[in-house]
């Protein structure tokens, strides 16, 4: 797959990357680089409206990198505070 790339500027989150839940094996890879000071959270939906943070990328302040080994229906990136930027990019394996 392509690299996608979501960023965010001072707080909310971005649109959604919805993951492709037919591929096998399912994993996204995907690493948060930061621009200025913001303290930001992974999430991940099963089902579009309830929200969970990823389990070690939540209230980060520095670049940091984690996977989903589990199927989940989209990834976004929430700045939780701050003036600067979050850039979140991902990988599906499987996907072109």
């Amino acid at each position: 797959m392509r690299p996608v790339t979501l960023a965010q500027t001072g707080t909310g989150s971005t649109i959604g990357y919805v993951a492709d839940n037919y591929v096998t094996p399912f994993n996204i890879g995907f690493g948060v680089v930061v621009s200025g000071t913001v303290n930001y959270t992974v999430e991940h939906t099963f089902d579009g409206s309830t929200w969970f943070p990823h389990p070690t990328i939540a209230s980060k302040t520095t670049n940091q990198d984690g996977n989903y080994a589990f199927p989940v229906l989209q990834v976004r990136l929430t700045v939780n505070s701050g003036g600067g930027v979050a850039t979140l990019t991902l990988i599906q394996a499987g996907v072109t």
